[in-house]
């Protein structure tokens, strides 16, 4: 190879090199122009110094996607990197992630007609739990196979009335909520065969349990980090309130009554009721109601609100376990946090 060939060769191959960098870093420059043009919105409203070790109170919420009729139920997929959720109204959920923005993912995600999907979680056999109203059932979204099988729809022979919300312990056992929202006429609906709106537990072999039947309209629901807790919203108006269950060691379950008044908070300033949640390691515990997103201490101290401007319907942790995703009436949003979710690291 003569001189002037390896020179002709070298040149090349930076000039290759260059216009490669320089793709990838136009790549790089516009994804980063992409997030800095997403709207925020929002504020961190601190109440309490002890908000600090949470969240950064000058943070607002980043806006990923819109133009949802009513969003629900997040739910992080760690193994893919992507967020899955509802918009129950239009029978569809979505699934977005930073590398691929939003898509549908199923439509429709109830029945062919009505509504369609609330509560989502990634159980711990890598399906999707579904709390799914169209169907009035709780069942397993098999994401690979797109196989849904119904795994509870019947307490004591009757239908339920439209599953909400739900939650996953270590081994297995899934506790949710089951309200009349899904019902076109609610309570006085005729196709309402139970009596009562109720929080159930499935048992990993499939037994059912009822836990309490005295909640006008049962919601969110989450474990404390030790499962020792079990915390259920209800999001009824007039009684806006979280209670929590305590869980012996041999599953029993024994009602401990109110643990947070969401009442005083409401107002026409602050839309919204209690609905979804979410807890982190540390067991602070992060509760939709009044305003948008509560910020509560292990003992039930409010330490701050996440102020979503409408109402907002439930959270969850993404990402490392310390992104918090909200779904926020016509909205996705995310917001970082200092705390780490349940489930992560």
């Amino acid at each position: 190879m003569t001189d002037s060939t390896q020179l002709n060769r070298r040149i090349f191959i930076a000039a290759s090199t260059a216009t490669a960098l320089t793709a990838c870093t136009g790549a790089v420059t516009a994804q980063s122009e992409t997030r800095r043009k997403r709207p925020m919105f929002g504020k961190v409203e601190r109440l309490d110094s002890a908000l600090d070790e949470v969240i950064d109170s000058s943070l607002q919420l980043e806006q990923l996607a819109n133009g949802f009729q009513w969003s629900e139920g997040p739910a992080w997929d760690s193994k893919r990197q992507q967020l899955y959720f509802s918009d129950v109204p239009q029978n569809t959920a979505y699934v977005w992630s930073d590398a691929e923005g939003l898509t549908i993912f199923r439509k429709p995600s109830g029945l062919a007609e009505g509504d369609g999907t609330n509560g989502l979680l990634m159980g711990q056999n890598g399906e999707l739990l579904t709390a799914n109203h169209g169907k009035r059932a709780l069942t397993a979204f098999d994401i690979e196979s797109g196989e849904d099988r119904i795994l509870a729809d019947r307490f004591e022979g009757k239908k339920f009335n439209s599953p909400n919300d739900l939650v996953e312990a270590k081994d297995g056992t899934i506790y949710f909520t089951d309200p009349p929202y899904g019902l076109k006429d609610g309570d006085q609906s005729p196709l309402k065969e139970l009596a009562h709106n109720g929080v159930y537990r499935r048992s990993p072999d499939g037994s059912l349990s009822l836990i309490d039947d005295g909640l006008t309209r049962p919601n969110g629901i989450a474990l404390s980090p030790d499962e020792r807790t079990l915390y259920v919203a209800q999001s009824d108006p007039q009684k806006q309130l979280l209670k929590n269950y305590a869980i012996a060691a041999d599953g029993t379950i024994a009602d401990k009554g109110l643990f947070f008044d969401a009442q005083p908070l409401a107002g026409a300033d602050a839309p919204g009721l209690p609905d979804g949640m979410c807890v982190a390691r540390t067991g602070h515990i992060f509760a939709t109601g009044p305003g948008g997103i509560l910020i509560l201490s292990p003992s039930g101290t409010l330490l701050g609100r996440i102020l979503a401007e409408k109402a907002t319907a439930n959270c969850a942790f993404g990402d490392d376990g310390k992104m918090l995703y909200v779904t926020s009436s016509d909205r996705l949003a995310r917001i970082a946090l200092k705390v780490t979710g349940i489930g992560f690291g």
